[in-house]
């Protein structure tokens, strides 16, 4: 003990080797979580640069994220059937009735202006009181039919990859937010991992000290700190205990409280109610949505036609008229995206797609939620490590230079 005392006093910068060491670990934990979410773009002239892993894969990782939603804890059918035709027909009646007037009037002025414009008032009235009572049901009906197809109308999927790869940023925070307490048992670890391995290294080196050394060792500490902590995170998947502890990964531990934050994050920000009714009104296919639409704004019109036939017959007869009804289905069609937005408050609270989602996630088996967020470090998984041990053989030769010169 006496002659290890005076090996330190001798030479006190042997006590740095454990605390550069500590250093060294938590620097490349750092480094290698940095270089996982950033930068957002390349930076460099390939081949010799970098881009965030998970901002390089966007479009996988997007798929990654939402691949469990979809699949696992969100059924459409079943979410939209909470939604009442009726009281959204109620909702919408203001905004639709001026619509389907200001309609009326675009396509009577576009195709028979002379004859609109000597039609008494009385008379135009009494077309816009049938369009006041026959809109809600007009309303209602296609808010039925977009239940019953909603499968066909909404892809879950092709929605929140294209909200995703729209905004690198937000893949990001996807990740960085349900998995910030293990990004930052990374960052600690590498230090206390670190620290330990450099205790060890410290001892060998007293009595063993060729130059390659403590650069080896650097090497090894930059590999194993980032190594034992991604694995301390998702290993072991099933909780068991010893001695009263429970031993489990630390992210799935958290299974509840990720869920929670996972579910807020996606309604919040992709599957919001406004997306959701978007991707059905204006998504990259609306001939489902447009044959709805045209096949219940035509019985409308079909309706007025028998009652106001001196009118169609004035402009032109069924030819004409269906003409009339491809204008009044396009400007409906166009508008409805508008009108609907009356409808969000309602149909947020409808759905409850947050709290659906947060007490199917929360109950997922331990296997499936892993697949979550370890994807994300299994993605190119090495070129961390490597890095790590890089960086880690740079800071041993430092910690060597400053031993002996």
């Amino acid at each position: 003990m006496t002659e290890l005392l005076n090996i330190f006093y001798e030479n006190p910068s042997y006590i740095t080797i454990p605390i550069i060491s500590g250093f060294v670990g938590w620097l490349t934990n750092v480094l290698a979580l940095k270089m996982t979410f950033y930068p957002l773009e390349y930076v460099g002239f390939r081949p010799f640069g970098w881009q965030g892993i998970v901002p390089s894969k966007a479009a996988k990782m997007a798929r990654i994220s939402v691949d469990l939603m979809a699949d696992k804890l969100i059924n459409i059918k079943d979410v939209f059937s909470r939604l009442a035709p009726d009281v959204i027909a109620k909702i919408m009646q203001p905004g639709v009735e001026k619509l389907s007037k200001n309609i009326i009037n675009e396509i009577m002025l576009a195709q028979s202006p002379k004859l609109w414009r000597v039609i008494p008032k009385s008379y135009k009235q009494k077309i816009y009181d049938q369009v006041r009572d026959d809109s809600p049901k007009i309303t209602k009906a296609i808010m039925a039919d977009i239940k019953d197809d909603v499968r066909e109308l909404l892809d879950l999927k092709a929605l929140a990859v294209s909200v995703l790869m729209n905004d690198k940023a937000l893949v990001n925070q996807m990740f960085l937010e349900v998995g910030k307490k293990e990004f930052k048992f990374i960052e600690r670890s590498g230090f206390y991992f670190g620290f330990l391995f450099g205790i060890i290294q410290m001892f060998i080196f007293i009595y063993f000290n060729p130059w390659w050394l403590l650069p080896l060792a650097g090497v090894f500490v930059g590999f194993a700190t980032n190594w034992l902590a991604i694995k301390l995170i998702f290993r072991p998947v099933q909780e068991y205990k010893i001695f009263g502890l429970r031993i489990q990964g630390l992210f799935l531990k958290r299974q509840k409280e990720v869920s929670a934050e996972y579910s807020k994050i996606v309604t919040e920000k992709i599957l919001t109610t406004e997306n959701l009714f978007d991707f059905i009104m204006r998504g990259p296919d609306t001939r489902k949505i447009t044959e709805i639409v045209y096949k219940h704004i035509g019985e409308m019109i079909d309706s007025m036609a028998e009652s106001f036939k001196k009118v169609i017959d004035g402009i032109g007869g069924q030819a004409r008229l269906k003409i009339i009804k491809n204008i009044a289905v396009y400007r409906f069609k166009e508008e409805l995206p508008t009108e609907i937005f009356a409808i969000y408050d309602y149909a947020t609270d409808a759905l409850d797609l947050q709290n659906d989602m947060e007490s199917k996630m929360s109950v997922l088996p331990h296997s499936e939620f892993e697949g979550f967020l370890h994807p994300v470090f299994e993605e190119d998984e090495y070129k961390l490590i490597l890095v790590g041990a890089f960086l880690g053989g740079l800071a041993g030769l430092l910690q060597y230079f400053i031993i002996f010169y």
